[in-house]
């Protein structure tokens, strides 16, 4: 994961995206050989000189003041996620402490003390570091998976049962978690596990290589999955992922909640009775084919 080429494909991605008519520029027709803006389009909408921007579109963006870059950002109709991003891929990484994710005891008992709510504690590399026995019924015997492959990504891309468990809806939770590794990757810049684990990815999944080169950026927010387990059915679940500030090895508390009198709210009840962690599905602890 090479700083400079990130800013740039970042940048050349955006621009991509914009078409002349989206900024309120002339088309003067004809065949355009790149996709989107121009670079000097840009630079002008972003009222900086076209050295200035190709600088910048080059990865050379350590001398970029802020205002430039909010500039561009506009220019590109960046979202608050992509322009926070922008800003952090432009700048050097600030040192970055390593080491594993714990999981504190006064988390631990917060996580067992929800009877009705699938809950993980999740690792600024996607590792789940904490679950409740509930979580295992919905997603599955991930505990049983080699530690180094109890990650979202690697159960999204590289196990079948979470592809079924999804459906038609794995597209959007899988790009979801590709633009959440964004994210991530801007905020923890330095972190060498974290960059080994996009690249470990790329190399596993098609899939995954293929969202990742689109540059997706979004942080987790609330979103709702429908499920399809094979228990006790469909299952809407409503997910929210709650930041964990004084915890900088966690990236958060990642919960999930039917709505009230709901099937899926009855579904959750049964997971939860005891009979039911005999019937949960294993996820297989081996590598999976792709």
């Amino acid at each position: 994961m090479n700083d400079r080429t990130e800013l740039s494909e970042f940048l050349k991605s955006r621009r991509a995206r914009l078409r002349p008519e989206d900024v309120g520029l002339r088309d003067y027709g004809g065949t355009r050989r790149v996709a989107g803006l121009r670079r000097e389009e840009l630079a002008r909408l972003a009222g900086v000189s076209i050295a200035h921007y190709t600088r910048l579109e080059q990865g050379k963006g350590d001398s970029v003041s802020d205002e430039i870059l909010d500039a561009v950002g506009a220019a590109l109709r960046l979202d608050g996620d992509e322009l926070t991003y922008l800003h952090r891929i432009a700048r050097p990484p600030l040192a970055c402490e390593g080491g594993a994710a714990a999981v504190p005891a006064s988390l631990r008992y917060l996580l067992e003390s929800f009877v009705m709510t699938p809950a993980l504690v999740v690792g600024r590399h996607t590792q789940i570091v904490g679950w409740n026995q509930l979580a295992v019924a919905v997603f599955g015997d991930f505990p049983a998976l080699p530690a180094d492959r109890r990650t979202l990504s690697h159960l999204l891309f590289t196990e079948p049962h979470l592809r079924e468990l999804h459906r038609t809806g794995w597209e959007g939770a899988a790009r979801e978690q590709v633009a959440h590794l964004r994210v991530l990757l801007g905020r923890y810049r330095g972190d060498a596990g974290l960059a080994a684990h996009v690249d470990e990815l790329r190399e596993l999944s098609a899939d995954f290589a293929r969202m990742w080169a689109e540059h997706p950026v979004a942080r987790v927010r609330s979103r709702t999955y429908v499920l399809h387990h094979p228990v006790v059915g469909e299952l809407t679940l409503h997910g929210e992922l709650i930041a964990l500030p004084d915890e900088p090895a966690c990236c958060g508390l990642d919960l999930f909640a039917a709505e009230p009198g709901s099937a899926s709210e009855q579904a959750l009840r049964e997971l939860a009775s005891p009979g039911a962690a005999s019937e949960q599905v294993v996820v297989p602890a081996r590598p999976s084919a792709l």
